[in-house]
């Protein structure tokens, strides 16, 4: 079995475990704001922010100085510790890393651009490393001396959940005595146009599942979980992946894929539906992904299982957010936590999806087992199951 050994991460719900925790169960997101000059149209967005000061990036590794590893840094900072007895214990060559980003450091080079337009050159400092969607990896694997498997995944949404399966996967096969999984991805303008120019970025605060739902607020994060056969009181029981191959970014409209990679998960981890106290929705707010989903759902758990999306709390965080939503997963496990409410004060539910039972009131989890659902573009899709071993 494949434990959590080690958690740590930043969002717009605050800057540490403990500070996330508690906005969790208060329902507030610091981070969540209004903000101007995003879009190339005049008109402000919310957006998820992580607010707290990030640690600098070492001058020996500056072609990799970018937000999106800062905030890895920011992560890794509060696992330190453990990470580094695992590689005293392990060796460098036996510790993998496996990090999931959509858009790495696009936000420097959309600066480094910026800058070449008004001044006719690139600014001091730029290099197009700070951007390449394999430079997370890289830049983790260089920071902390391993030389183990480093590599990155991006397929949109589910790129940290499936950093995780293949951590796992790496452990599995005697590749790896230890993976150090999760993601990252900071803001930047290209997402925030390009889901606009979808019309699916909301023109206010997100309501997943809310009957006036419009679209996604886009959130930065980073989450990094430390993976390992040592046991502990969190566990990675199952993953499941599949591809609808059906649109570039629309899901299968019945959700095949999404149900296929349930299923898998729940067959991994030995479990049933009925055993799952807490679905983590990916739950995006836009009309068909809501859709979509809820319909998943009620075949596979009914109307029995406690479900919520979090990313009215964290935004949607992209490549970061299948880490993101398993970190938040293992927090409310291990902190046994009342479970995240879905927010209707703006809008009211949307009483036409199919019934599921989302949870609109304070609420505790029967069984410490939770199901957390990414799904991308492409019909990329991948599920956790998360819980305590018996």
């Amino acid at each position: 079995m494949i434990y959590f050994s080690a958690v740590g991460m930043v969002n717009a719900l605050g800057n540490n475990s403990a500070q996330i925790a508690a906005s969790l169960k208060a329902g507030v997101a610091p981070g969540m704001t209004v903000q101007e000059g995003w879009l190339t149209e005049d008109r402000p967005v919310w957006l998820g922010s992580v607010t707290g000061e990030l640690p600098a990036i070492p001058a020996a590794l500056s072609a990799h100085r970018s937000r999106n590893n800062q905030l890895l840094m920011a992560a890794l900072a509060q696992i330190e510790v453990p990470v580094n007895n695992a590689v005293a214990r392990y060796g460098k060559d036996r510790v993998a890393i496996v990090m999931g980003t959509s858009t790495s450091g696009i936000a420097e080079g959309e600066d480094a651009v910026r800058h070449l337009q008004q001044h006719g050159e690139f600014p001091a400092g730029y290099d197009y490393q700070q951007q390449e969607l394999g430079d997370p990896s890289q830049f983790m694997a260089q920071l902390l001396d391993l030389s183990g498997p480093a590599y990155t995944l991006s397929t949109a949404c589910s790129s940290s959940a499936k950093a995780m399966i293949s951590g796992k996967r790496l452990i599995e096969s005697g590749l790896a005595d230890v993976a150090l999984v999760g993601g990252a991805d900071s803001l930047c303008r290209m997402p925030v146009n390009g889901f606009n120019s979808l019309e699916s970025y909301s023109r206010g605060h997100c309501t997943p599942f809310g009957q006036n739902r419009d679209g996604i607020n886009i959130g930065e994060a980073s989450a990094l979980i430390l993976l390992t056969r040592e046991p502990a009181d969190i566990a990675l029981l199952g993953a499941g992946e599949s591809s609808d191959a059906w649109h570039m970014s629309a899901p299968h409209p019945e959700g095949l894929g999404a149900e296929r990679a349930i299923n898998m998960a729940l067959e991994q981890a030995g479990l049933r539906p009925d055993d799952v106290g807490y679905i983590n929705a990916h739950g995006t707010a836009t009309p068909l992904n809501d859709q979509v989903e809820a319909a998943v759902i009620h075949r596979l758990f009914g109307n029995r299982t406690p479900c919520s999306s979090t990313k009215h709390l964290t935004g949607h965080t992209l490549g970061a957010a299948g880490a993101t939503e398993a970190a938040l997963s293992w927090l409310i496990l291990t902190h046994n936590m009342a479970l995240p409410r879905q927010d209707f004060s703006v809008t009211p539910r949307d009483r036409s999806l199919p019934d599921i039972r989302l949870v609109e009131t304070t609420e505790m989890a029967g069984k410490p087992v939770i199901l957390s659902n990414s799904f991308a573009f492409g019909g990329n899709n991948a599920s956790l199951v998360i819980g305590r071993p018996s």
